[in-house]
């Protein structure tokens, strides 16, 4: 069964009449369950499966509506069901009588996964404040409710908030030539640049208008401002009341809690960790970036990140023999999205059918998954990869279907903001890395409960598989099966080498300035400040290796705040566990069928079945290590 959806011009009452029928089923679920209290523990776990799969699914589409359908009718309308469906789960985690239910079920006789599910679903209960007294729990509701609105709105801002500047076509010196023939000078005879990534990254990396670029940035770290800035401070406020109300010294206290890392002051010590780690080759390679900018600026004693982009690719030109304009010739989008199937095709086992599923908008490509060991019909994966109107503005995948064993395959969404033509080599990496969490969901589609379904493992590991998969773009070998250039030579092995030495180059300065991405996340769920910016400028101080831009909000577009919330170190936390499993292949054969299949088999597709410290220990055959990271850090 595959995920029929209306036509363009219908999905907004459609996902109405969605949500208004899983709101129904869930509430119905509930009274069944609470109906009959002497229930076996399996026949109520069932029920409460159902409640999943109805309430889930729609819950899932909603949210794909939001950020990606054309329609603005439609995205509005799934706003709406978002928010109820928040409410009804809402409403169930505060339902002492349910509670009650599954807080005296016996565990007599459940297998491994049941009795997971059951610890799973009482934690839940009590991290939603169940055994509060009545006037808790009714704050909790408005809290929870207020928190989703908030959040919508947080979005909305930075779905809509696009900004751009002017130009003279004199400003578009630097930049590759197709670039320049898809902006063509208006009427008035500008150019006009936009903050959407196809826009911004180019120019920022290429133009050789420091004037322009700085102009451009400046608009890039307002995002979002100053709406952002009132939304946040409110939603920060919410959290902080959530946890304090619920025993939690901090919302990262409560955040951490069902993570790997286990509590916030733990988010704080790691951050610290790897900024220690990272100084050293993190100011040796600012300098060499800095003593390039004063070639062209001698008075300058410092650069920041208006300069850093153009410096960094200068640096890697001259120095490094790395041309960025020659090596995105090899990169056509086209090339490189049948070569991303093909590699992972091979990697992992699978093969890939198009077909026309009918989504909402003809950019859509859409292919059913099979094992190639037996046929097997995993799911199906839509593609959404070019910018539009309206659009998430980033990069991420979005479920639209969790898999159930015999029942429902599952469908995911990859939406991403790419040149129709010629891509960085950046952006490939960054296709690669969200093509993994698709690929997770889909091979962890096949489980009995919706909640181990997919890519439902801990937060902070739900980047590990895809941060490895980023390897294989940069292998040559591999690149050299779709990375051609116009007259079909592949991209030569020494331009390969030489990139890989390049993106190396920079990545301790990188690494603090994740750092300071975390601090802010971390911080500002923690303490209150009443001055978002001004907390900002002193972390930015304290953690990155690059100044304040003064007159900018970064922490308005800083989407993360949002959903990661004060988990943004997950990023880095997930790289130094993916760099220990990558440890596990042969780089001389990234397609060796022994590491690759186990890994698919023992750490993608069980899903949220087992934590995620054991299925990497099933994986490595021993407990992971910070030792792998360290090294490639410390190259």
């Amino acid at each position: 069964m595959t995920l029929q959806l209306p036509p363009n011009e219908t999905a907004h009452s459609w996902i109405a009449e969605q949500g208004t029928a899983a709101l129904a089923a869930g509430r119905e679920i509930v009274q069944r369950i609470k109906a009959d209290p002497t229930a076996g523990a399996l026949d109520v776990l069932d029920r409460w499966n159902e409640l999943a799969i109805a309430v889930g699914e729609v819950s899932a589409i909603a949210g794909s509506f939001s950020e990606l359908h054309p329609s603005e009718a439609a995205r509005d309308a799934a706003d709406l069901v978002s928010q109820d469906i928040a409410k009804l789960y809402t409403e169930i985690g505060l339902d002492r009588e349910l509670y009650d239910v599954f807080a005296g079920l016996s565990e007599d006789g459940l297998d491994e996964q049941a009795l997971r599910l059951l610890q799973k679903v009482r934690q839940d209960f009590t991290r939603s404040g169940v055994d509060k007294d009545d006037a808790t729990r009714a704050r909790i509701t408005e809290i929870n409710e207020r928190m989703v609105v908030l959040s919508q709105d947080f979005g909305k801002h930075l779905r809509d908030d696009v900004r751009g500047i002017d130009v003279a076509p004199a400003s578009l010196q630097g930049l590759p030539q197709d670039w320049i023939d898809a902006h063509p000078a208006s009427d008035a005879g500008t150019v006009h640049i936009t903050t959407d990534y196809p826009d911004m990254i180019p120019f920022s990396t290429f133009s050789t208008d420091a004037a322009a670029r700085r102009a451009l940035r400046l608009e890039f770290l307002n995002r979002g401002w100053p709406a952002n800035d009132a939304i946040l401070q409110e939603l920060f406020a919410l959290r902080r009341e959530y946890a304090t109300l619920l025993g939690y010294d901090s919302w990262a206290d409560y955040n951490a809690e069902t993570k790997m890392i286990g509590d916030g002051a733990a988010i704080a010590a790691f951050i610290d960790k790897i900024a220690a780690a990272a100084e050293e080759s993190g100011l040796r390679d600012r300098e060499v970036v800095l003593r390039r900018l004063q070639q062209d600026r001698p008075e300058a004693t410092t650069i920041d990140a208006a300069d850093l982009g153009y410096y960094a690719e200068l640096v890697r030109k001259e120095q490094l023999d790395v041309d960025a304009q020659k090596v995105r010739t090899y990169f056509d989008f086209t090339k490189v999205r049948a070569g991303l199937l093909d590699v992972t095709g091979k990697l992992f086992g699978l093969r890939y059918e198009p077909v026309d599923a009918g989504l909402w908008h003809e950019d859509v490509t859409s292919y059913d998954v099979y094992l190639i060991d037996g046929g097997e019909h995993l799911g199906r994966i839509h593609l959404d990869l070019h910018p539009r109107e309206g659009k998430f503005k980033h990069a991420a995948q979005f479920s639209l279907v969790n898999g159930i064993a015999g029942r429902q395959l599952p469908e995911g969404v990859l939406a991403c903001n790419f040149s129709r033509g010629l891509m960085e080599h950046s952006d490939v990496v960054t296709l690669f890395h969200e093509f993994g969490h698709l690929v997770h969901h889909i091979v962890a589609g096949r489980q009995r409960w919706a909640r181990f379904s997919g890519v439902a493992t801990e937060w902070d590991f739900v980047e590990a598989p895809s941060q490895m998969l980023e390897e294989w773009a940069w292998d040559a070998d591999i690149l050299q099966t779709f990375a051609t250039d116009a007259a079909g030579e592949p991209i030569p092995r020494e331009l390969v080498d030489a990139m890989r030495k390049a993106d190396d180059f920079g990545k301790g300065y990188q690494a603090r300035t994740q750092m300071f991405y975390a601090a802010v996340s971390y911080w500002f769920h923690t303490r209150q400040y009443d001055d978002l910016t001004a907390r900002l400028v002193e972390l930015q101080a304290q953690y990155s290796l690059f100044p304040y831009i003064d007159g900018t909000h970064f922490h308005a577009s800083f989407g993360h705040l949002d959903g990661y919330s004060s988990g943004y170190y997950t990023y880095m936390w997930s790289l130094v566990i993916a760099k220990d499993m990558f440890s596990a292949f042969d780089r001389d054969d990234l397609y060796a069928r022994d590491a690759a299949t186990r890994y698919r088999d023992r750490v993608l597709a069980p899903g949220g079945t087992k934590d995620a410290a054991d299925l990497v220990e099933d994986f490595l055959g021993r407990p992971y290590s910070f030792d792998a990271f360290a090294a490639w850090l410390a190259e």
